[in-house]
């Protein structure tokens, strides 16, 4: 089955990796900004549209508040940003908000904190998706008519991408990453331009819709609950943003400094995105509703479901670019193109999360493992499943699904905060140089501000979002947390239970006698060859087993042996029911039970073939016996393999294949040689 899966397998991934080849997967600054920022850089596409959504159900005389929201947003972007820039300094591991809170806080914080990243880069994944699919779908038709089937298929893209390695996704995802953001200041420069210089009049398509509010007039505390709630779907600009204190043993060397300088690259770029697409939508009359067939009215008659909102940012671009235009369609399609790479931020957080919680045993182990291309394969296998998964039950929209986002990340975003400010103070305890203590209070300022400030707006999100399905995040991450309790909870019980005692004990106690017992069904090479390595044991006892399930056979079988004269007593269990697992099984375990001190080893012949389909035709008997066998104490299980010629046949292909060269490679010698003969003559 091996040899069926390798040569797909190579294709899709390419070769395997040498473990000492981990530094060459490292990225620089400019690859590191789109692989771990492309999720808060490319969700300036929906969070101005959502801020806008949600201000349309008290009509178009409530898109006056969208500025002052967008610098709510800033503000707490900068204060975020600043306060992940002493995390990468202080937890360089690539713990990050885990390690803090695990560390600072304790393990049931630390867990908590695991359970909701793990829900975010789900989410992640879902909502980056989604909203690339219904960007595409404003051009595309079939991608809107297929939405759930074109969503899943572009996961298992960037599946395919990201178990390549982090390095070569990384080089992937940059152009567009940085052609997304290059067109979008050029739109905000140009739509500038336009307005304050030649005075030109920008009109989104929308513009002479009208909006027909869900609540007129409204004042109060359902005002400023509306507000809160617009400003908690705004806060969708700060996902991401964990990802890079997670990724900083991804980072070249200087890793902290590199991960800080890129977390300050990704803030101002993100913060000025956003601000100057909620600055063009006003100025362009760009008009949104959570109902468009219905609340959107032009010449006094709804749209009808017909009708297709297209995204706040393609309506900017329009407005500026105009329609059709070549910028415009660069811009289209450098927006689609990204917010499905921003799903890559997930595919790097994920895994390696993974990995950190399966080496302290909070999930399989399997995934502390990582795969061909040096990257966690098991976790983003994982990843893609959850996604697709989520994406199938909310029909790849986004809408419904950035309903469930950032309760995750605000979560870990107040718990890795709150555990800097007690990481700051057990320092603060110890240290007595004058201007570490500075360095050291001023960080804890900006740690406990951002504590505060995140933690407030957790409050916000929770009480604004929960019935419109943040609960769902909720209970996504008490699914987690109990799942991860429930692993750990085995991993220490399993450890406890086959941990070596100091003195002596049963395990280390030479059984009495050893009893021998070699499986056989009727007398050929693997029978004698597994009848002689017993008889090389030297067990106190040795007999053949077989089990009567054809007279016929059986009686054969008898007159062989004695005609041989193979001096094994031989054993011949009865099988009224033709069944031959239980009948062993039962004898093994009488052998057990009158001479408990006793071990019993139970030989098996085995045929090893060389083709895949060959393993369907044999063994299958001794694969449910061993496995039978396995569960009961005190039996040895032995397995003595035939190679057939059909297993030598594969093993020179494998060869073959092994000391097979590529075209020229003999010309041009080893990689390592030539670089080597290189720099000699240089030198």
């Amino acid at each position: 089955m091996s040899k069926l899966t390798d040569v797909p397998k190579r294709i899709l991934i390419g070769r395997a990796l040498r473990s000492d080849r981990l530094g060459e997967t490292l990225l620089p600054k400019r690859i590191a900004l789109p692989v771990f920022a492309s999720d808060p850089l490319s969700s300036v596409a929906y969070a101005p549209g959502e801020v806008l959504l949600v201000l349309s159900i008290a009509g178009v005389t409530a898109y006056h508040f969208s500025p002052w929201i967008a610098v709510a947003v800033v503000v707490l972007m900068f204060t975020v940003v600043a306060s992940y820039r002493q995390n990468v300094h202080a937890y360089p591991s690539g713990g990050g908000d885990y390690e803090v809170a695990n560390t600072n806080l304790g393990p049931k914080a630390g867990l908590t904190v695991a359970s909701a990243l793990l829900v975010d880069y789900v989410l992640t994944v879902a909502v980056s998706i989604s909203s690339g699919i219904e960007n595409l779908g404003s051009a595309i038709p079939f991608v809107v008519e297929h939405k759930v089937l074109c969503a899943i298929g572009v996961i298992v893209l960037l599946t395919l991408m990201n178990l390549r390695g982090v390095k070569e996704s990384g080089s992937l995802f940059a152009i567009p990453t940085y052609v997304f953001v290059a067109g979008v200041f050029t739109m905000i420069a140009w739509g500038v331009f336009r307005g304050l210089v030649l005075d030109d009049t920008m009109r989104a398509p929308t513009a002479d819709y009208v909006i027909k509010p869900e609540h007129q007039g409204l004042a109060g505390f359902a005002l400023v609950f509306l507000l809160l709630r617009a400003f908690s779907s705004g806060c969708a600009a700060l996902t991401g943003v964990e990802a890079i204190s997670n990724g900083v043993p991804a980072f070249r060397k200087p890793k902290s400094k590199n991960a800080a300088t890129t977390l300050a690259a990704m803030g101002l770029l993100a913060v000025t995105m956003f601000c100057g697409i909620i600055a063009l939508a006003v100025a362009t009359d760009v008009r949104m509703a959570e109902n468009p067939a219905k609340d959107l009215i032009h010449n006094g008659v709804p749209l009808g479901p017909d009708y297709v909102q297209n995204p706040v940012i393609s309506q900017v671009a329009e407005a500026v670019f105009g329609k059709g235009s070549f910028l415009f369609i660069i811009l289209a399609a450098a927006t689609a193109l990204v917010l499905f790479l921003a799903a890559n931020t997930a595919y790097n957080g994920f895994p390696l999360l993974g990995s950190i919680l399966a080496q302290d045993r909070y999930l399989p182990r399997q995934l502390h493992t990582r795969g061909d291309r040096l990257a966690f394969s098991n976790g983003i296998v994982l990843l893609a499943g959850a996604a697709a998964l989520l994406v199938g039950i909310y029909g790849a929209d986004s809408t419904r699904l950035i309903q469930l986002y950032i309760v995750g990340v605000f979560v870990s975003f107040t718990l890795s905060q709150t555990g800097m400010v007690r990481h700051w103070n057990r320092h603060l305890a110890t240290e007595k140089d004058q201007a570490k203590r500075r360095h050291m209070i001023r960080s804890r300022a900006i740690n406990a501000f951002g504590a505060f400030f995140t933690g407030l707006v957790l409050v916000v999100v929770l009480v604004t979002k929960f019935t419109h399905g943040a609960w769902v995040a909720l209970l996504g991450m008490v699914i987690f947390y109990a799942t991860m309790t429930a692993i750990r909870k085995h991993y220490d019980r399993v450890a406890e239970e086959i941990a070596a005692p100091e003195g002596p004990s049963d395990d280390s106690v030479r059984p009495s006698r050893v009893h021998s017992v070699v499986l056989i069904s009727k007398i050929h090479r693997p029978t004698l060859r597994a009848l002689a390595y017993a008889k090389l044991m030297r067990s106190d006892s040795l007999e053949a087993l077989s089990v009567n399930v054809d007279p016929a056979e059986t009686k054969a079988l008898r007159e062989e042996w004695e005609r041989r004269g193979i001096d094994v007593p031989l054993k011949v269990l009865d099988s009224p029911y033709r069944e031959i697992t239980r009948p062993i099984i039962e004898y093994v375990k009488g052998l057990r039970k009158e001479s408990p001190r006793d071990a019993v080893s139970v030989i098996i012949p085995e045929y090893v073939v060389g083709h895949w389909y060959e393993h369907l035709l044999h063994n299958q008997s001794a694969l449910r016996l061993k496995g039978r066998l396995l569960f009961t104490p005190g039996i040895m299980v032995t397995s003595v393999p035939y190679q057939l010629q059909s297993s030598e046949a594969a093993k020179r292909r494998a060869r073959r294949q092994q000391d097979w060269n590529a075209p020229g490679s003999v010309r041009r010698g080893p990689a390592q040689v030539r670089s080597k003969e290189s720099t000699d003559h240089k030198s």
